[in-house]
């Protein structure tokens, strides 16, 4: 009889009590849950996991699947997956079985909000909540990169605080994460080689750049149609520009951008990988006295966010 792991791994023994006893050793190993987001960071932060906690706990590599994303971070996805040698589960919001953003927004005839997207609350945070419903987990890993620890910071306040920050913790940057994937062989989501500063869905709704609106006029000019008709009909202004007076913004409907409108340069946007968190202004910071990220201090900066809460 030959026994086989969840990590692709098997053993073969005469003995049902030996097996028997394999399993359960096997499945009392504690749970690392991997968000996988189809990007180089998340990517990265997988392959880091194995390596450190592989052998002790049980790592799980999960996706939320959105309709509206690029059909070819599936195809990445089954790259990765062989990469590290490791499945990627699929976890959806049963109440939302097509996972479709665009069905969301009319379904809750909202679209987006300075705190976030009803699609990330959802169909990523959401789906995760239920999934953990069912699974006991130990710690959760996201791509959080060496640039973004001010999201970190806020995710374990606002979420979750049992949260490993492989990506910090090395140092790694967005790039470090690109350099890493290529160097592997891997052939990046063709989102970056579209020009995007991630692999998102095509006409992200949480960016109101018109810098970022006017390449996805470009680039893809149905999305950008299909966007601007569904947010005019829920009177959604999705982009922020250049107002009367001096440091103003106003929101606009997408269908009133000039598509000769400039504004900030697309590599200077601030938007990460979509994962299961959406934005709020940070309000605790864990620093050391040069400025950077120290985890000796992980138990202390707990206790002050708790005390802040």
């Amino acid at each position: 009889m030959t026994f086989h792991y969840r990590d692709g791994t098997f053993a073969t023994d005469t003995s049902a009590f030996t097996l028997l006893l394999a399993a359960f050793a096997y499945e009392a190993k504690p749970v690392i849950a991997v968000w996988f987001s189809c990007g180089a960071a998340s990517a990265v932060a997988a392959k880091l996991t194995i390596e450190r906690y592989g052998a002790t706990h049980d790592v799980r590599l999960l996706n939320n699947f959105v309709l509206e994303e690029d059909g070819d971070n599936r195809r990445f996805l089954r790259e990765v997956s062989e990469w590290l040698g490791y499945p990627v589960e699929q976890v959806a919001h049963p109440d939302y079985p097509n996972c479709s953003a665009v069905e969301i927004f009319d379904l809750r005839k909202f679209m987006s909000s300075p705190k976030g997207a009803p699609c990330t609350m959802l169909l990523k945070r959401g789906a995760r909540q239920h999934w953990e419903q069912t699974h006991d987990v130990a710690w959760h890993v996201m791509g959080f990169t060496a640039e973004e620890e001010d999201r970190h910071d806020n995710f374990i306040l606002t979420e979750r605080d049992n949260l490993l920050p492989v990506l910090i913790d090395a140092g790694l940057t967005k790039q470090d994460c690109f350099d890493i994937c290529l160097a592997a062989g891997l052939t990046l989501p063709r989102m970056y080689l579209w020009g995007y500063p991630n692999a998102n869905c095509v006409g992200c709704v949480k960016v109101n750049s018109p810098t970022y609106w006017n390449h996805v006029r470009r680039v893809h000019p149905e999305v950008f149609a299909a966007r601007a008709e569904q947010s005019r009909r829920l009177g959604v202004r999705l982009v922020r520009v250049r107002g009367a007076g001096k440091g103003e913004r106003t929101r606009i409907f997408l269908d009133e951008l000039s598509p000769d409108y400039v504004g900030g340069p697309m590599k200077s946007l601030k938007m990460p990988d979509c994962g299961i968190f959406c934005e709020e202004k940070p309000r605790f910071k864990l620093i050391n006295s040069s400025g950077t990220y120290r985890k000796a201090l992980w138990p202390t900066y707990l206790s002050a966010m708790r005390a802040a809460a």
